[in-house]
């Protein structure tokens, strides 16, 4: 996990000032090619929270006139079953056990970590490769075993979890904004 940079702290504004530069600089270096394979395979087809919002402006937010609705379902939603299974299984299988009772070949994951590390992400990623599923991954800091993981990897290279954070609800946005 990475550690979170800080910014300078001489007062409110010279830490705005450190925060949306790395804000806009984490997000000129997300890769546009991967960002556009991403808005194609989805357009043909706090992480949980950005995970059910971006479900919410998939679905409801890309309903265009003459386009079929794109179906979501946020693996982070349904909480009697997430901690069933994190009870009776174990939390790093809490949304690979899913990915199992709901995936289908040609369906598309949207993973989300900040550090890329989180273990219970990557069993997903990899449950759902092995369905033959597309996947995507959102990540930060150095990536982790997502960025190398995912078929398509959206990176935003910055060592602030906020920051990382931030970054990914404007992807989310960018992509749901951009596939209408």
């Amino acid at each position: 996990m990475g550690q979170n940079e800080i910014f300078a702290m001489s007062g409110i504004g010279s830490f705005l000032e450190g925060y949306a530069d790395r804000l806009a600089q984490g997000l000129k270096l997300v890769d546009r090619a991967a960002l556009e394979r991403a808005c194609q395979a989805i357009g043909n087809g706090g992480s949980a929270a950005i995970a059910d919002h971006l479900c919410c402006d998939l679905t409801k937010g890309a309903d265009t006139p003459g386009c079929p609705p794109i179906i979501t379902t946020s693996l982070a939603a349904n909480m009697p079953l997430y901690s069933a299974i994190a009870n009776d299984l174990e939390f790093a299988e809490v949304f690979a056990k899913q990915i199992e009772y709901f995936g289908h070949k040609g369906d598309v994951l949207l993973a989300i970590s900040s550090s890329g590390s989180s273990e219970n992400i990557l069993r997903a990623v990899a449950r759902a490769q092995e369905l033959g599923m597309l996947t995507i991954g959102l990540s930060g800091f150095s990536g982790g075993g997502l960025r190398e993981m995912a078929d398509i990897s959206l990176h935003v290279p910055v060592d602030n979890y906020g920051v990382v954070e931030d970054a990914h609800q404007a992807l989310m946005h960018i992509i749901a904004q951009f596939i209408t």
